[in-house]
């Protein structure tokens, strides 16, 4: 009897597209294509995903992107973001800059209904529970994202300045807990979002109170129960005793969905090296062919350390 050989462990990259583009925006300088369209965030964004994709450990890669700005939450809550005051030269380049990626041989996901950060939380849940994967990378530096950490396993990668976020990070950047962050951006508020807390909180306060009773939930109304000494818990207790329907709803609305429809196996997000497409986006794009090369040399190289394993 034949055994069928072991499947090497991987790594998965998650990558916020959303940010990343943002990043190229405002980083890389501007650029038209061949119709004077703005093009130059997703010039920015194809040449990092390029540096992404040649390191030898990044095996098992997908992005997603907010592909309508708006998500189900604006019908929770009026006041949450909106894609209102972005730049259209930035807004318009989000197909463009999806098909890159798409093109590039990554999984991309496009959300409408759920944002970008939903389809990360959901894909990190579900690949937390694969035996082969050693460690789950969400790579961005974005804090609603802070909340799916878990150990040493799923951690956030801030790319830009090369900084891993485990579990005890997190505990030690915000003072609290993953599960505890949504409860946290309610009380203290986030003003990327449009959340905007419960009036008194500031971040010190919040955490040394959840660091107590991990959730608002389990915060009593009245100070007097309170047994974590802080400054100003009275008023505090009031406040946030007096917009309790608000503070749940803030919650709500900082918690990632972790049930967004898309599939995340590992099978899915292996990368396949690029496709024919590349070559025509890169020329749209007037980047020539430098990183088709590029990423086709990586994926050959690959396969050939691969047969060579096997």
């Amino acid at each position: 009897m034949t055994l069928a050989p072991e499947r090497p462990p991987v790594s998965v990259h998650l990558i916020d597209g959303t940010y990343e583009l943002f990043r190229a925006h405002f980083g890389a300088p501007p650029a038209k294509d061949a119709h004077e369209r703005e093009v130059g965030a997703t010039r920015g964004l194809v040449r990092s995903m390029a540096a992404l994709l040649t390191q030898p450990d990044v095996t098992h890669v997908a992005a997603a992107f907010d592909t309508v700005i708006e998500s189900f939450r604006n019908a929770l809550f009026h006041g949450y973001k909106t894609g209102d005051g972005l730049p259209a030269e930035l807004t318009l380049q989000f197909p463009l800059a999806e098909r890159a990626l798409a093109a590039m041989g990554i999984v991309v996901w496009g959300m409408v209904e759920f944002e970008a950060d939903d389809a990360l939380a959901t894909a990190a849940h579900v690949l937390n529970g694969e035996p082969r994967v050693t460690q789950i990378r969400i790579c961005s530096p974005d804090k609603d994202l802070a909340q799916c950490v878990v150990g040493e396993r799923v951690v956030a990668f801030d790319r830009m300045r090369e900084r891993v976020l485990d579990e005890a990070g997190v505990l030690e950047k915000f003072g609290v807990a993953p599960s505890s962050i949504p409860d946290w951006l309610a009380l203290v508020g986030d003003t990327a979002d449009g959340i905007p807390g419960i009036p008194r909180w500031g971040a010190k306060g919040a955490a040394t109170v959840l660091r107590r009773y991990a959730s608002i939930m389990a915060i009593p109304d009245d100070a007097a129960d309170w047994d974590v000494p802080i400054r100003g818990a009275a008023t505090l207790a009031q406040n946030l005793a007096t917009a309790r329907a608000e503070a749940n709803l803030y919650r709500t609305l900082a918690t990632l969905r972790r049930d967004v429809p898309l599939d995340a196996s590992l099978e899915a997000l292996a990368w396949r090296g690029p496709s024919a497409e590349l070559a025509t986006v890169l020329d749209e794009l007037g980047m020539g062919t430098r990183v088709l090369t590029t990423l086709s040399e990586r994926w050959e190289l690959s396969q050939r350390c691969l047969a060579a394993s096997g």
